[in-house]
């Protein structure tokens, strides 16, 4: 899941010193963006940016919450294959079936939680959703709805995109020219480990009713509850 934050020329407000250095001033014409993983998650990050921009664009792309915490683990894995197995980590008593909604890859998923913060600085207006599923099948699509969010003209289409089979999402091309497409790198895409069915169950259910109230707050039906299959493929995220 990504959080990234847009905004247009305006007049200056007075902002600390350290949101002016990360923020870069936009020029008339311009729209400056900014990402990173954590924003959404971050409790004092609403409050930060409101002070900074209030009528900042906020664009945040979601998931499945269990593939995308099948995936933030296969990524830690990676680095750490060490640590306990997700079985392990994901419950504080498995045969009590008491799931561990502290361990940060399962807190993340809670989408409705983070949400309900930013909504006390930002109308909704000033949000858009993208479906990380969605964005696999039909990145076009996706970002057609993202250019229109922000005022943009529909540039990049279908041309721009071609679907790479060994990594399992799409990768960005230039169709004016014939240099090599750009795809994300090797610590994209990874091969997720076998989960145990039932803890995958057990996972849908805790975050469903999360998941209703995350499609209440949007206006928007993720369909997570129709592809209960982790998938054998990492997130591009």
């Amino acid at each position: 899941m990504h959080g990234e934050t847009a905004r247009r020329a305006r007049p200056r407000r007075r902002v600390s010193a350290a949101s002016r250095d990360l923020m870069p001033s936009t020029l008339e014409g311009q729209i400056t963006m900014e990402k990173t993983p954590s924003y959404f998650v971050t409790n004092h990050a609403p409050k930060r940016i409101h002070s900074m921009a209030r009528d900042i664009k906020l664009i945040i792309v979601v998931r499945n919450p269990v593939t995308r915490a099948i995936s933030d683990y296969t990524q830690t894995l990676s680095k750490k294959p060490e640590i306990p197995t997700f079985e392990v980590l994901a419950f504080k008593n498995r045969t009590l079936g008491l799931i561990d909604a502290s361990w940060s890859a399962l807190r993340i998923g809670i989408y409705a939680l983070h949400l309900e913060s930013w909504m006390q600085y930002f109308p909704l207006a000033q949000m858009h959703f993208v479906s990380g599923e969605r964005l696999i099948v039909d990145p076009a699509g996706e970002m057609g709805k993202v250019q229109d969010f922000l005022g943009l003209k529909r540039i990049v289409t279908d041309k721009h995109f071609y679907f790479n089979k060994t990594k399992g999402f799409p990768c960005l091309k230039k169709p004016e020219d014939s240099s090599t497409p750009r795809c994300l790198g090797k610590s994209k895409g990874r091969t997720h480990p076998r989960i145990d069915p039932d803890v995958i169950r057990r996972l849908h259910k805790f975050y469903k009713p999360f998941n209703m109230m995350f499609y209440q707050m949007t206006g928007q039906n993720f369909e997570w509850e129709l592809g209960e299959d982790s998938g054998p493929r990492g997130s591009p995220d």
